[in-house]
């Protein structure tokens, strides 16, 4: 099997998934986005989904999502979920389309003066973990004066809420944890009703709390090899 005859396989098996699941669930499967998550994986890879008819890719390090960005066709949106670092904005800004994982007042003041900002949306990342100071994501219970925050002081465009599952606990609690959070940030923003959630290993869940952009990497690329 080559390269390509795997990743269509794969891409196959994951789209039927959710469009099965959103039509049990009574959801559209065309209000559910994919963003195949390429990070750790060649060019070539992402070179081939682009073949096979994907245009929303996701990379968590701004060096991988640079290169790839400038190897591709520029009708790929571009989606940077990774944690942001205050150094690494302009160059992310030159790059991304949408930022998921916003969760600091002094990013978005940088974010917002960037000159050649291409970034047209960004999600506030939630942290439901809150004993866990390593996870990226502001607590839930900061969200309503983070929001009012971004909404006064910046002239960002939040379109919505992300978060990754908790390990400690049900993914599908997690995820209807955060689509009630969603009232918090429309007060703010009322257009911003999208939700960032769920991955290779708890997608489905997801799309039944009701999420409108899944982020899957290794379910259609395979298991990642790290770099040592």
């Amino acid at each position: 099997m080559t390269r390509k005859e795997e990743l269509a396989h794969n891409l196959g098996v994951v789209q039927e998934k959710i469009h099965k699941v959103a039509q049990s669930s009574g959801r559209n499967p065309s209000e559910i986005s994919l963003i195949v998550v390429t990070k750790t994986f060649p060019v070539s890879d992402a070179e081939i989904l682009y073949e096979l008819g994907i245009r929303d890719m996701g990379e968590n390090r701004d060096e991988e999502g640079a290169l790839k960005s400038e190897q591709l066709p520029i009708d790929v949106k571009w989606h940077f979920q990774g944690q942001v670092q205050g150094r690494k904005i302009r160059s992310i800004s030159g790059w991304a389309d949408v930022v998921h994982s916003l969760d600091s007042t002094a990013h978005a003041q940088k974010f917002d003066v960037e000159n050649e900002n291409k970034v047209e949306e960004f999600f506030i990342q939630i942290n439901l973990e809150p004993d866990r100071s390593d996870r990226g994501g502001i607590p839930a219970t900061e969200l309503g004066s983070f929001a009012q925050f971004l909404q006064q002081r910046t002239l960002l465009k939040v379109v919505g809420l992300m978060t990754v599952a908790p390990l400690s606990r049900d993914a599908g609690g997690a995820f209807v944890q955060l689509k009630a959070l969603q009232s918090v940030l429309l007060e703010s923003f009322p257009a911003a009703t999208a939700l960032s959630m769920g991955m290779s290993n708890d997608f489905e869940a997801a799309i039944t709390a009701g999420a409108t952009h899944l982020r899957i990497g290794s379910s259609i690329l395979g298991s990642r090899v790290l770099p040592a």
